[in-house]
């Protein structure tokens, strides 16, 4: 039986683990659990010296204060909120993540759901996949010039960067809302800042959401957000399913408020199939449905970024098992 230390792999990704082993033979044994909820982890957990956990289910105090010889919960991926990253710390096992791996891959996510939605190509498309409608323009006007138009960014760190340097190259009128950013930021990106929420809302023809979930950014656009936003507005969320209230954003399209709604993340993942969100995606007849764009959780992926990601995370474990310092703990 092997005596060295045991790491698993709980959910999304499964054998085989080349990029894990390429970083751990010889130091630990690498399983994957591929668990779909947190019951799954029963009796799985307990006497594992790393876990990395990604984004099926919420790891909870309940399952964390099991944990009796864990070294590390290594999330390896940006977002952390599925972690209870309290109890964790009051087990004394640092919570670490990736924080850099995606940059690029949900900056450009966020634009092309903007694009593809305030140019009409996704309700066109939509539109003539089921046979409603002529051939032509028409039924999608009123469609606007994007030269000009505010983009405007709520949380403006690494992607949220990214997002406002590719904005910016398609000639919008780039604006985020970001108090936790030091004055001087926006003159580094050649970009404008508003100094509140509503400033940006005031403003903003397509809203894109970059910001981490926390008790403060939870909810942080709903049904009145939305409603300050200029009618025929468009708003696309790539961070965090909580960060937006999906359901009044369907809502809101069903009203017209809204132009368009571009969502990569929901709270619970995959949804139910009751969900109002899905039932206005899979419906044709709701007046929603061509102009929601759904996608599953997949603004992150790319094939160098999926080994960038597993790569960096079986780095962290590794040095969390040598007791060498870690990069990026956020408990």
């Amino acid at each position: 039986m092997s005596s060295l230390p045991k790491v698993l792999v709980t959910d999304f990704i499964d054998e085989p683990l080349d990029y894990e082993r390429q970083v751990l033979d010889g130091h630990a044994e690498v399983s994957a659990l591929n668990a779909l909820c947190e019951d799954d982890l029963i009796g799985k957990v307990e006497e594992v010296d790393a876990i990395m956990v990604y984004h099926y289910f919420q790891l909870t105090r309940e399952t964390i204060m099991r944990l009796k010889n864990c070294k590390i919960i290594c999330r390896p991926g940006v977002g952390y909120d599925g972690v209870d990253i309290a109890a964790a710390r009051e087990q004394g096992i640092p919570v670490c993540n990736v924080p850099d791996y995606g940059t690029e891959e949900v900056a450009d996510s966020a634009l092309a759901m903007a694009l593809s939605l305030a140019r009409g190509s996704h309700f066109l498309n939509s539109r003539l996949k089921r046979g409603v409608g002529d051939w032509n323009v028409d039924q999608a006007k009123p469609i606007h010039r994007l030269r000009g138009r505010v983009f405007g960014i709520i949380g403006c760190g690494r992607i949220g960067m990214a997002a406002a340097l590719r904005a910016k190259t398609f000639g919008f009128d780039v604006v985020f809302y970001d108090p936790y950013l030091p004055d001087g930021v926006e003159k580094a990106l050649g970009v404008r800042r508003a100094l509140s929420l509503n400033d940006l809302l005031g403003e903003a023809f397509i809203l894109s959401l970059h910001c981490p979930l926390t008790a403060e950014t939870r909810g942080i656009i709903g049904a009145a957000e939305m409603e300050t936003l200029e009618k025929g507005s468009f708003v696309i969320n790539t961070a965090r399913g909580g960060v937006l209230d999906t359901v009044a954003a369907v809502d809101s399209l069903a009203s017209g408020q809204l132009g368009g709604v571009g969502v990569d993340v929901l709270e619970q993942e995959p949804p139910p199939e009751d969900s109002p969100v899905i039932k206005a995606w899979r419906d044709p007849e709701h007046p929603a449905h061509d102009r929601l764009l759904l996608n599953p959780h997949s603004a992150f992926y790319c094939e160098k970024g999926a080994e960038e990601f597993r790569t960096k995370g079986a780095q962290e474990v590794l040095r969390a098992l040598r007791g060498e310092p870690l990069r990026n703990q956020v408990n």
